[in-house]
């Protein structure tokens, strides 16, 4: 039996958030910079007009931001999580199936509703907006993929009123009819290439195509593809996110980092979310890398970078254990003097590998003896979940890294700190 499944997706997430609690922000152009306010990486609709490409950086649209009077945002991750997990909560009151696959996108099983499947995808739609003010898009389709198709078509074409119903054959006839190949979930450009080189331009075109040369031009992936495209459900939903195998905490520095000081302070922030992260998934790790690089884009500038890797006995996800590993990890990868040695190190990270749950971790021979270990870490993440991060960190992380992320333009945590709230002046 084939599930009906939809895909709702919020319309440019980002900025749909900062208009929730910024009016002003509201039918004018917007954009919301990445990590460092480097480059685009969200835009509103009125920005789109104005020929803002996805990725574009933002040194190099300046006199378009004059020119047009572009509101430029920071990203505020905090915020978007935050209205992500109000979103998912809302579509929980529809389904009891549901798969969070992106940030902004959620599958959801409309199975059970038969002919009444547009109407619930409608209502959906209008309660996400009344209670969190996001505006999105339904696709529905009999596979995940053409879900995906359905949610393509409803934000681009106005003649589905935000809900696209592929289902029914007719419609998807005429959609799949008018979507470009590349445009289909899971055709990167190489694949996009190899299918065009075989005149199949369209998505139509690709579900038409015979699953031996499917097979052929992209392994079975492509293949499965094919087949979703027609309707046989090859992916199902994950209401579960499988195990993690691997985590990484990275950062690019708002300003280069000059001693080994303040990397130190960087790679023990990042270790210690790292470590947060574990314990928050009951995992522990079993191998930790540190690495670091200066800009690699400006060759004129002294060059080097490093990367260590440690085996952690036993595996861990102790504060303590993690950042000293990754200490030992940057002191053997250091060059040059400790108080400076030319180098701008521009960016830290790091990566933690060999991921399983904590009581499946394999046990020593010799123990070491930490009776207080896992409540010192209890301890130390209720302060932090109590107060707010950063209240109780390592001395070797510092309290005012100058390495912290460049958001100049970064709105306030409206949901997640007391502190930002808004306030209503009577």
């Amino acid at each position: 039996m084939v599930v009906p499944i939809a895909l709702i997706d919020c319309n440019n997430f980002y900025v749909s958030c900062e208009r929730v609690f910024d009016l002003r922000l509201r039918g004018v152009p917007v954009i919301v910079l990445s990590n460092n306010d480097g480059c685009a990486v969200a835009r509103s609709e009125e920005a789109k007009a104005l020929g803002i490409k996805m990725g574009d950086p933002a040194f190099k649209i300046r006199d378009k931001i004059r020119a047009h009077s572009i509101r430029v945002m920071s990203s505020n991750y905090t915020l978007y999580g935050d209205m992500s997990r109000r979103v998912v909560a809302v579509l929980h009151d529809f389904s009891p199936r549901l798969e969070n696959y992106s940030i902004d996108e959620t599958f959801v099983d409309l199975s059970g509703f038969g002919d009444r499947m547009v109407k619930q995808a409608a209502d959906m739609r209008a309660e996400v907006r009344e209670r969190t003010g996001i505006p999105t898009c339904v696709g529905i389709g009999p596979t995940k993929t053409l879900a995906k198709l359905a949610n393509f078509a409803a934000k681009k074409n106005p003649l589905f009123a935000g809900v696209c119903d592929l289902t029914e054959q007719k419609v998807a006839d005429y959609v799949l009819a008018r979507v470009p190949v590349g445009e289909v979930w899971g055709v990167g450009s190489a694949t996009e290439g190899k299918l065009v080189s075989q005149g199949i331009e369209w998505a139509s075109q690709l579900r038409d195509m015979p699953l031996p040369l499917a097979r052929k031009l992209g392994t079975v992936v492509l293949e499965r593809l094919v087949a979703e495209l027609r309707g046989i459900p090859c992916l199902d939903l994950e209401e579960v996110a499988p195990q993690r195998k691997g985590m990484a905490v990275t950062r690019s520095a708002g300003e280069p980092m000059m001693t080994f000081d303040t990397l130190a302070q960087a790679v023990t922030a990042h270790a210690t979310r790292a470590a947060e992260k574990l314990r928050s998934h009951g995992l522990v790790a079993g191998t930790i890398t540190a690495f670091f690089h200066t800009n690699q884009h400006k060759p004129d500038r002294p060059q080097h970078s490093a990367s260590r890797s440690a085996i952690m006995k036993p595996m861990s996800a102790d504060t303590f254990d993690l950042v000293g590993a990754a200490m030992r990890c940057i002191r053997s990868g250091w060059k040059g003097d400790p108080s400076g040695n030319g180098h701008g190190y521009t960016k830290a990270g790091i990566i933690l590998d060999d991921l399983i749950r904590a009581e499946d971790a394999p046990r020593l021979l010799f123990e070491p003896d930490r009776p207080r270990s896992a409540s010192l870490m209890k301890a130390l993440d209720a302060v932090n979940d109590r107060f707010g991060k950063k209240t109780m960190v390592l001395a070797t992380e510092g309290f005012k890294g100058s390495w912290g992320l460049k958001a100049d333009h970064r709105s306030p945590r409206y949901t997640t700190r007391i502190a930002d709230l808004p306030v209503v002046l009577i």
